[in-house]
């Protein structure tokens, strides 16, 4: 009879700061991309969304021409005009898929290239600072 494989035992995920901070920065390309605010504002914005009226005929009723409120969109502004929101970061992230791509592109291969070059100071940093002080889950 064969002999079973052992499972090879993993040290636990190590929650890598460089990392994170990428991802944040992807997150703003996307939101000032799509939403026209960054990430903060995104979450913390006034919801400003309001219909625009314009002259109806002979002056007397007024009717809807568009939207105010339009150029940033927050998360209260999905919440309470979600057509109207969506409709507008959809038309965002098309006019802007060009340089959101450039971007983010940017970003991968400064990332790439910083962590290269930087890659013993790093490690001096994880060995030196961070270990002892946050433990073996956190590394820069």
């Amino acid at each position: 009879m064969a002999r079973r494989k052992k499972a090879r035992r993993r040290g636990p995920k190590t929650f890598r700061i460089l990392n994170a901070l990428e991802s944040l920065t992807y997150a703003e390309i996307l939101m000032r991309g799509t939403a026209g605010t960054g990430l903060a504002g995104f979450i913390t914005g006034a919801g400003d969304i309001t219909p625009l009226k314009g002259l109806g005929v002979g002056g007397a009723d007024q009717a809807m021409t568009g939207w105010a409120g339009t150029s940033e969109i927050s998360l209260a502004d999905l919440m309470s005009q979600p057509g109207v929101a969506v409709e507008t970061m959809a038309g965002n992230f098309q006019s802007n898929l060009i340089p959101m791509a450039a971007s983010a592109f940017g970003v991968s291969v400064g990332f790439k290239i910083g962590k290269r070059l930087l890659r013993k100071p790093i490690n001096a940093i994880n060995r030196d600072l961070v270990r002892p002080a946050l433990g073996r889950g956190i590394a820069l």
